[in-house]
């Protein structure tokens, strides 16, 4: 037949293509991972993490950036971060950790997860921690604690003028601790406000280093100015314009401030969220690259070393949420919706908060014929559906039965449903066990790795939530 989902795909996109294919037995498989043989062993919902995924997304980067320096003839160096706050968990940050890379945080606590880490010999106290965010007296005090204990490359990013006095009281390195600045944004046009509120604004820092800075290197010295822009990495006015503010600052706090060697452009790397994504990485990494070396040329200063902050780019590609439908549901001449057996407000989040799209496809019955359907959560809540995919405003899937709806195989098993590079912010936004809307339990998370012979291997990490846990935490289990 010419109207099956098969046909749906190849008509539309290239497929197979990276990280997904469908076996010969017809089941997707994601980044070589059998689904299906998860489904039969581990059951739905599910939360799958594919761990090598994190290896090779940074390796990317950094051959990119590579490709870049050579062809630049860049004098600089690349340093890549990992932007905790993606994701938190420990099977996450210390896989990340093995290829070399350092590290960003957002909060006091995360402060904690740098010392277990350092306790686990999973860091040194090399590794560069870049700390950003509005810092209250527990995140400053935990920051400036790392210093005094010998962490030599902790950078805080002061995010307001005030924030200095707090390392000024607290720290007592015996060699000058680095400081960063951040660069307060101006925000894209459709904006509900003009300037971030992150960060000290452009045309007050050079003041701010004359003031506060400058003359007390043997304390303290500005290593860094730092900026992150909300929309991401784009090939725009906007992006190049706010590019080009900071590359223009380092240039002129460069010439009073020997110290000043880098340049944190944040994270921002768009991941693919459909079949059809397209971004040109090298070429935006050459452009980036590019730019800061003329700026420096013609204003005859060194080039700063780079650094990047990614997050979703480094995680969000490692993980899918795997779904049944459980019911088809006839509402009226033209909408069909398929009901899944957990909700979209408690497990994917951003679909609900943002209107953000992940790249979605059926995991079974690609030979099945296709229709466009509304799927739909099992809270009680009318916005726990999700109806249009990144590159068109509808969702298509296989019907539940062949069209002679014979008891043939594939009309046995319910359509399995997968959510794909979910692997950023989701369980931090929605809270990871807890209590979800309407009692919804968090689906069984299933980790997915390399034994050391190469071997896939999976093992589970957290079991699907109980009732149990649910109840202590609201008081009736005591």
């Amino acid at each position: 037949m010419n109207n099956t989902y098969t046909s749906l795909v190849n008509q539309t996109f290239h497929f197979p293509q990276e990280g997904f294919d469908v076996s010969d037995e017809g089941y997707l498989e994601f980044n070589g991972v059998d689904i299906k043989k998860l489904i039969d062993k581990h059951g739905t919902p599910l939360k799958l993490t594919y761990l090598p995924k994190i290896g090779m997304q940074i390796n990317k980067a950094k051959n990119m950036f590579a490709n870049a320096f050579k062809k630049h003839k860049y004098e600089g160096e690349y340093f890549y971060c990992y932007c905790t706050k993606s994701s938190h968990f420990s099977f996450i940050v210390e896989e990340a950790l093995k290829h070399n890379i350092h590290l960003e945080t957002s909060y006091a606590y995360d402060i904690e997860i740098v010392n277990r880490l350092y306790q686990r010999r999973k860091i040194n106290k090399e590794t560069f921690i870049i700390c950003n965010g509005y810092k209250q007296k527990q995140y400053t005090s935990r920051i400036a604690k790392l210093i005094n204990s010998g962490f030599k490359n902790v950078i805080p990013i002061l995010d307001n003028k005030e924030e200095l006095q707090a390392y000024k009281r607290s720290v007592r390195s015996s060699t000058p601790f680095s400081v960063g600045i951040r660069v307060a944004a101006e925000e894209e046009p459709n904006f509900p406000f003009y300037t971030s509120r992150l960060g000290i604004r452009a045309k007050d820092i050079l003041e701010f280093y004359v003031d506060e800075i400058e003359g007390n290197e043997h304390k303290f010295q500005l290593k860094m100015l730092h900026i992150f822009l909300n929309k991401g990495i784009k090939d725009d006015i906007y992006y190049w314009s706010e590019l080009n503010k900071i590359i223009n600052l380092y240039c002129q706090l460069k010439k009073i401030c020997p110290e000043l060697d880098s340049i944190n452009i944040g994270g921002g790397f768009p991941i693919k969220h459909s079949l059809g994504f397209e971004y040109d990485y090298q070429f935006m990494i050459n452009e980036i690259v590019g730019n800061i070396k003329k700026a420096c040329k013609k204003s005859k200063v060194p080039m700063p070393n780079i650094y990047t902050e990614f997050g979703s780019f480094t995680v969000g590609e490692s993980m899918a949420h795997i779904y049944s439908v459980i019911g088809e549901k006839i509402q009226n001449d033209r909408e069909c919706w398929y009901m899944i057996d957990s909700s979209f407000i408690t497990t994917l989040p951003d679909t609900w908060g943002i209107g953000e799209k992940f790249l979605m496809l059926p995991v079974n019955k690609w030979d099945n014929e296709y229709q466009r359907v509304v799927l739909g959560g099992i809270t009680c809540d009318s916005h726990d559906y999700y109806d249009s995919e990144e590159h068109i405003n509808e969702v298509f899937l296989p019907k539940l039965t062949t069209v002679d709806k014979k008891e043939v195989e594939s009309n046995k098993e319910p359509l399995y449903v997968g959510f794909f590079h979910t692997g950023a912010y989701q369980d931090q936004i929605s809270g990871y066990g807890g209590i979800k809307h309407c009692l919804i339990p968090s689906p069984k998370h299933v980790i997915v790795e390399l034994d050391k012979t190469g071997k896939m291997i999976d093992w589970v990490y957290a079991k699907e939530q109980t009732a149990q846990s649910m109840l202590k935490i609201l008081g009736y289990l005591r």
